[in-house]
């Protein structure tokens, strides 16, 4: 009878651990963004498309597209409106220009400051790199990717690509979301972050 009592215990066991599926995600970052899209309370999915959601398509890590940046601050900009995918208007301020070598050629790209995030707690370092590059369309977003990065101490920032998100109005246009400046285009393919969203 004990015997009977550990084997129908042991099938409960592994009935619940089958019931909740892992987390998928080759890095740190693909796992939490993983989560983030499963759970209602922060996904910017649809519900009829995270019903059946399991995981956003990744391209591979790639080292290569982890890059160390120069930066040169532009402390005179003024602030402006960045234009949205709604008429939303957000002020941002061009906080410097990164300079980095990607596939044997050197790059820039404008680095930008919500001027509302930096008053907030935890935020005051938050640099926002939106940029389009030749995926775009293709395997990536038509509207271009950001990444998220922090003010660095020394000059030098590491830009990781493999980092690259898409804006949330790619999976539901209820979304305001800042759109790409032409400036920040890079001119190369960069297949690395999160690919473009198949919706159902």
């Amino acid at each position: 009878m004990k015997y009977f009592l550990h084997f129908f215990l042991l099938i409960s066991i592994l009935s619940c651990a089958q019931g909740k599926q892992p987390i998928l995600g080759e890095t740190e970052f693909q796992k939490k963004m993983n989560a983030d899209f499963k759970d209602a309370s922060k996904s910017p999915l649809k519900d009829k498309d995270r019903k059946n959601f399991k995981e956003l398509d990744f391209f591979k890590f790639d080292s290569t597209y982890v890059v160390t940046a120069t930066l040169t601050r532009t402390p005179d900009e003024i602030p402006f409106k960045m234009k949205t995918t709604t008429e939303r208007m957000p002020m941002y301020v061009k906080y410097g220009v990164v300079k980095f070598e990607l596939k044997g050629k050197t790059h820039e790209l404008n680095v930008y400051q919500s001027m509302e995030l930096m008053n907030e707690e935890g935020f005051e370092d938050y640099l926002f790199l939106p940029f389009l590059d030749t995926t775009n369309g293709e395997s990536t977003y038509g509207g271009g990717r950001y990444i998220e990065c922090e003010q660095p101490k020394n000059g030098l920032m590491e830009i990781d690509f493999n980092t690259a998100y898409n804006p949330y109005c790619a999976y539901n246009e209820k979304y305001s979301c800042p759109i790409v400046p032409r400036e920040n285009y890079l001119q190369v393919k960069v297949e690395a972050g999160v690919k473009a969203f198949e919706k159902h």
